[in-house]
């Protein structure tokens, strides 16, 4: 999957979200790169993510977060098969949460 990643349009897209400083610069260009559905979407898959690596049951996740089973298993299955990243934005989410406490 990284290979087909790997174009010029998405290596600057890295580049752009890697260049921001800010959580006000980051809903700038979440807003005018994305439609909120797109940007709500993208939340509710960490949402949902977050409650899997918390061992929550698909059941009260779908009550909590209005997720459907379908997006709930494809987000499963990133969390055991892919590439690693939403493990490691939850550890660093968890790591700031614990500095700021």
């Amino acid at each position: 999957m990284l290979e087909k990643l790997n174009e010029n349009g998405i290596d600057i897209l890295a580049d752009a979200i890697l260049s921001l400083k800010t959580k006000e610069e980051c809903f700038a260009l979440l807003e005018d790169l994305c439609t909120i559905s797109e940007i709500k979407a993208m939340a509710q898959r960490l949402e949902v993510a977050g409650m899997l690596e918390e061992k929550v049951v698909y059941s009260d996740i779908v009550r909590k977060t209005g997720a459907s089973t379908a997006t709930i298993s494809r987000v499963n299955r990133a969390l055991n098969y892919g590439a690693g990243g939403y493990r490691s934005v939850l550890e660093r989410i968890a790591g700031k949460d614990k500095k700021e406490k």
